[in-house]
Formats: C-alpha cells, structure tokens, sequence
C-alpha cells in the first residue's frame, strides 16, 4: 500500500502533537522536523481539524494540538480522511487479462490489501507512541522523498 504525502504528512502531524498533548504546537515546528512543505502540512491540519483530530490556537503561544483519544483513533482513522481506500480497492482491481491466473493473482493482492487495512485498524495512535519510545532512535532519513 502506497500513501500519498498528505496521508503521510498527516500521520506525522498526528503522531507529534499526540506525543503530548498538553503542548501546543506550531506547524512550522513540525515541518521543520519533518522537512515537509509548511503549506502543504497546513491544509493538513485544516483536514484533521474538520475531521476533529486536531484543534488550533491563534496567537502568541498558538499551534495545534491533539483533541482526538489516542487509546480509539488508529492509523486507519487518519489515513481515510485522505485516502480513498475501502474494501475491495486491491492494486490492480479490474485490469490485467480475465484469466485463470490472472484472476487467482488479483484474489492474492485483494486479500494483501484486506490484511493491511485491518492492521492499519488494528494499530491506534497510543500504540505506535509506546512502540516508538521502546525503539532506540535511528538515524534520520528523509522524511518525504516522495
């Protein structure tokens, strides 16, 4: 499954202002981090807001914040609200010869994409966080070379 880099910037935002959400945090801090277009990441979070994940501040001290549950919103939450991804949109649906085996192939990638979109289900936002302060920092890398 390949995300597009709204989706991807999304999931970044999310995860960053989820990491406390007690903080608010500007836009231009995260796409710093990130090495992401600040415009693009701001239609972003004018996304997430509409879809009440996140909640902005003006002024002095403004940002973003985090208003979602952590321990309810999975991965699969944020990436719907920017990816057209329901059940049976498998790679390749409805192209490529109508074969024996070409049909046998494309059952293979359907049940591939219906395996990915329930982990995406399956993996909340509290849950990557625990699992990103167990793992020893790696080296950054480009964040969106896409």
């Amino acid at each position: 499954m390949r995300l597009n880099k709204a989706t991807l910037f999304a999931l970044y935002a999310v995860l960053e202002l989820a990491e406390d959400r007690d903080r608010q945090i500007a836009a231009g801090d995260i796409a710093a981090k990130y090495g992401i277009s600040l415009n693009h990441l701001a239609k972003v979070l004018r996304d997430l807001g509409r879809a009440g994940l996140v909640e902005a501040a003006r002024g002095v001290g403004g940002g973003y914040r985090f208003v979602g549950n952590p321990k309810r919103v999975t991965l699969m939450d944020v990436i719907e609200i920017f990816e057209d991804i329901g059940a049976g949109k498998a790679a390749g649906d409805g192209q490529g010869p109508d074969t024996h085996l070409g049909q046998a192939l494309h059952g293979v990638l359907a049940e591939i994409e219906d395996i990915a979109r329930a982990t995406l289900r399956s993996v909340t936002i509290e849950t990557l966080l625990k699992h990103a302060r167990s793992e020893p920092a790696a080296p950054a890398a480009a964040a969106a070379d896409d």
